[in-house]
């Protein structure tokens, strides 16, 4: 996995690839476990990514009064 952050939706996208090639047939054990193991960070980094832009909402929702004002969001 490369050290550079990449964006949610390629962490999403590279998830997907991870989880086509998990349910194809011609994997050997070992290239599962790597791939699980690579599939397990990188759901962690988009976790991460998603909670800090969650969190840039809400700062920009903040009322000047120091409350905030939640809505939901359609993604």
């Amino acid at each position: 996995m490369s050290e550079e952050k990449l964006s949610f939706r390629a962490e999403l996208e590279r998830l997907e690839a991870i989880v086509r090639s998990l349910e194809g047939e011609n994997l050997d054990l070992d290239k599962a476990l790597e791939l699980f193991q690579e599939g397990v960070g990188r759901l962690k980094q988009a976790r991460e990514l998603l909670a800090a832009s969650e969190l840039t909402v809400q700062r920009v929702l903040e009322e000047s009064d120091g409350t905030i004002g939640t809505e939901d969001l359609e993604l």
